[in-house]
């Protein structure tokens, strides 16, 4: 027995060992939130200090300073984070993960990110390129001289924090309006679609916006196919023919699997714990989750349907207090940790009377300044506007020359009289991708006089489109060199009323927001603000779907001007945005059509309309609402739909008095969408075929197509049965998948269970054994069209899972701005080992909040920085 004891005890050892470097390490890796902490690159001592919301407090004597200690607590908490999104957008994410993230690094080298971020860095004033400077010197001055021990995603994945920028900050604006920016993918849905179906029905998968007609009439199907550009079915696969170490336009390497003994040499003393007997051989990284996950970023570009926020100002007529309210709950992908981190700004000099500027909100990690937020005497909130500010182009190849394509005729020219070229050459930028594990990948990015060639870096682009005859090129306004979008956002944080705001937003240009605001005087206004492009009267297209590149009637012809984007003073005693058509049928200029349809603005406007006056709890209510009309209209439906199951007497008791509310506690709101979800799959894949259903279903839901096909009982759609067939048929699978995956007690099938939030990290969600401990998850209720918004995914996995919801809320009382309120999904911390990394997730999901306050009671921590 003596060698069993040894044997056991030495275990007993090791096991000890293991723990006590373990715990060693979660210790060093947690922050320093006191004393005082030497910082190179300050200028003068700053404090910085957290309250009981956890809401930092940055006390600084100059601008810079202020956006130097942004830059080192956004590292000292968020390190990995910024290094993943610098990696990002400078696409360098093969280097580390491999092949599954190639198609993402291309689209980012393709779409330029950087060099756009580099000329419009260049045409900033010099104060705001010095702040952008100090921020980069924070992060920096963080990684280069603390003791903290890097978080785990550094030591997993063997990557260590590179060199933060000003041009990646300016980068990083650019990521934003990207992941805001819908209106490229919709394009192209469209010109997929009509590939397969008529005009006619092409506007019945993309209805005009509730009580429009389509923007064009251009017969889209008919042109496309003049043109001759789509790719034969029989070739409609990607060639898996590629030589290594290069890439073809519009094409990717198979998949490969990821090296797990590779990852395993990275790590240190941690392999004891997740490479014990080489695990990671199954569980490192999914192959089939992190291709499918790593390109979701790609695959969202334009493809989430109702992308957007809520926001609303009441006036004080309208308010208990008799000063205005500001409400904001801007929707965005969950992601763990939040996009968000919430801080107070303060500079003030010893010797001053007052600050220079005190500012208190979100920020992003990664810029150097709140976004969402107040100051001491205004409070403002943002959704996305969702104008039509991408554009794409089809770009006709020369046949005899594949690097030129063909450009417009002069207007105004004789071609009799002037010999002329009609072709143009790319321009070119060669590009070299490392591959973690593979050959280095070069291809070179190509773009036109509109920009970027997107079909060179979008897989889904060479299914459909003749590569050999036509590109794909987008306009967008995000990439353009005089985008001062951040320097506007510095300007706003001195604000001190709605109309310093407004003046300050001038120079905002993407993604365009929908901005209320209100101040300590009692004005409340909205105005849209961004750069918006004018079309030309006879763009019969007006960016609706992919336009003949060399056509100049198509070019944009100058910007809508600031003072005529749409605006509203708030007359009715409130306004109201929820990504809706934001301007009235008589505006003068096309911006757009389309808009999120209007089901959680109208809810709002109810709400708001239900009471004479409104208080704190009553704009907290109204962000917590989940009464779904979208849902509410089909739910008739569902009541009238008989079905031999065996379970389907039970489920449908549980409809019969369902009124659309999406209660995460009720299996009525489950039952439904998952009917629907099967109702809509059994009408549109026949029509569209398999493939293309898959490429554009999920993240659009084709909700507004199902309510008209059962309002018209629609035979085209509904062929070769009835509609009330179909649904029966519908609701027959839709038992079945419910009792496999819930099983038989039909009053177990609750909404939460299905519906959960779940914040993804970055990129250890997509590693089952490792996301329970990154990942953030909480049952929630509400659906895509409930004010308390609940996205969900139709081609996942976890189809009803809610990955786009709410990334923050914030009340703002004007009667006393410290009476203001916040809350966001995870914590504050991005450190997954601290308790603060999920602490807020509970709150979150019962719509409770926390303080936002200038002068709280009490600072929890209190740390200076020093020279």
């Amino acid at each position: 027995m003596k060698w069993f004891k040894t044997i056991l005890l030495g275990f007993i050892g090791l096991l000890a060992l293991i723990l006590l470097g373990l715990g060693t390490y979660i210790w060093r890796s947690m922050p320093s939130l006191g004393g005082n902490l030497q910082a190179t690159g300050l200028e003068q001592s700053v404090q910085v200090q957290r309250d009981a919301s956890d809401v930092t407090h940055i006390l600084a004597q100059t601008q810079n300073d202020a956006a130097f200690a942004l830059g080192y607590v956004h590292a000292q908490e968020r390190s990995w984070q910024l290094e993943f999104n610098r990696r990002l957008m400078h696409g360098e994410l093969s280097e580390f993960l491999g092949q599954p993230t190639l198609e993402t690094d291309k689209l980012m080298r393709t779409l330029g990110i950087i060099r756009a971020a580099k000329a419009q860095l260049d045409g900033l004033p010099p104060e705001a390129k010095a702040q952008l400077d100090a921020y980069a010197m924070g992060v920096n001055s963080f990684h280069a001289n603390s003791s903290q021990a890097l978080p785990p995603e550094f030591h997993i994945l063997g990557v260590k924090p590179g060199p933060w920028t000003a041009q990646d900050s300016m980068g990083w604006g650019i990521m934003m309006a990207l992941d805001l920016g819908g209106n490229w993918g919709t394009e192209f849905a469209r010109f997929s679609a009509a590939q397969k179906v008529g005009t006619a029905q092409l506007w019945q998968l993309f209805p005009p916006y509730t009580g429009e007609s389509p923007a064009t009439k251009v017969d889209l199907a008919k042109l496309y196919a003049d043109l001759g550009v789509y790719k034969s079915q029989a070739a409609a696969t990607p060639s898996a023919n590629l030589q290594p170490g290069t890439v073809q336009p519009g094409t990717l390497q198979p998949a490969i699997a990821i090296n797990s003994e590779a990852a395993c040499a990275h790590f240190t003393w941690l392999s004891g714990l997740f490479c014990i007997k080489n695990k990671l051989q199954t569980a490192m990284l999914d192959t089939d989750a992190m291709q499918r996950d790593a390109l979701q970023f790609v695959q969202d570009m334009g493809n989430v349907e109702g992308k957007g926020s809520n926001n609303w100002v009441l006036a004080g007529s309208k308010t208990t207090s008799g000063k205005p309210l500001v409400a904001n709950d801007p929707h965005l992908g969950l992601s763990a940790p939040a996009i968000w981190y919430f801080a107070r700004l303060q500079v003030k000099s010893p010797d001053a009377s007052a600050a220079t500027s005190d500012v208190m909100g979100a920020t992003l990690p990664g810029l150097p300044g709140v976004i969402l937020g107040r100051t001491a005497k205004v409070a403002w909130g943002f959704t996305n506007t969702g104008p039509d500010v991408q554009d794409l182009y089809l770009e006709q190849i020369n046949p005899d020359n594949p690097n030129q394509y063909r450009r417009p005729f002069p207007q105004g020219v004789d071609p009799a009289v002037v010999k002329f070229n009609p072709w143009l050459d790319f321009e070119t930028y060669p590009q070299t991708i490392r591959v973690k594990g593979q050959p280095d990948v070069t291809y070179t990015a190509r773009a036109t006089r509109h920009g970027p060639v997107l079909s060179d870096a979008q897989a889904t682009h060479a299914n459909v489109l003749d590569l050999k005859k036509h590109v794909i090129a987008l306009r967008w306004t995000a990439l353009d060199a005089d985008n001062h979008t951040l320097l506007a956002g510095l300007k706003a944080q001195k604000a001190q009323s709605v109309d310093e705001l407004f003046a300050a937003y001038a120079d905002y240009y993407a993604p365009m927001q929908n901005v209320v605001a209100a101040d300590v005087t009692g004005k409340i206004a909205y105005k849209a603000v961004g750069r918006v492009p004018v079309r030309r009267a006879d763009n019969d297209i007006k960016g609706i779907a992919p336009a003949p590149g060399w056509d100049p009637k198509y070019d944009w012809a100058g910007w809508v001007p600031y003072d005529q984007t749409p605006s509203d003073d708030g007359k009715k005693g409130w306004v109201a945005t929820a990504n809706q058509r934001i301007h009235p049928a008589d505006y003068p200029h096309f911006i757009g059509a389309d808009w999120a349809t209007p089901q959680r603005f109208d809810r709002i406007e109810a709400l708001l309309a239900a009471k004479p006056q409104h208080d704190m709890a009553s704009m907290q209510a109204i962000q917590a609402d989940t009464f779904s009309l979208a849902t509410q209209n089909l739910v008739p439906w569902l009541r009238n739909t008989t079905s031999p199951h065996p379970l389907a007497a039970s489920a449908l008791a549980h409809v019969y008095h369902f009124d659309g509310q999406m209660d995460a506690n009720s299996p009525a709101p489950l039952i439904f969408a998952v009917w629907a979800d099967e109702f809509t799959r059994g009408l549109i894949e026949p029509k569209l075929g398999e493939a293309k259903f898959k490429t554009l279903y999920g993240k659009r839901q084709f909700r507004g197509t199902l309510e008209k096909i059962v309002q018209n009982n629609d035979a085209y759609w509904c062929a070769p049965k009835t509609c009330a067939e179909q649904s029966a048929t519908a609701l027959g699978r839709a038992l079945d998948r419910l009792q496999a995956d819930y099983g038989n007690e039909v009053a177990s099938w609750t909404w939460g269970r299905a519906h959960t939030a779940r914040s993804i990290h970055n990129p250890l969600g997509n590693v089952p054994v490792l996301a329970k401990l990154f990942d953030v998850t909480v049952p929630t209720g509400g659906d895509p069209w409930t004010v308390n918004v609940g996205q969900y995914w139709l081609n996942e996995k976890q189809p009803f899972q809610n990955r786009h919801a709410a990334s923050l809320r914030a009340v703002y009382d004007l009667a006393n701005l410290d009476n203001s309120q916040f809350i966001y999904q995870t914590g504050q911390s991005g450190l997954v080992f601290s308790s603060r990394y999920r602490d807020m997730r509970k709150e979150w999901s019962a719509n409770q909040y926390r303080p936002l306050q200038m002068q709280p009671t009490s600072f929890v921590h209190s740390q200076t920085l020093t020279p």
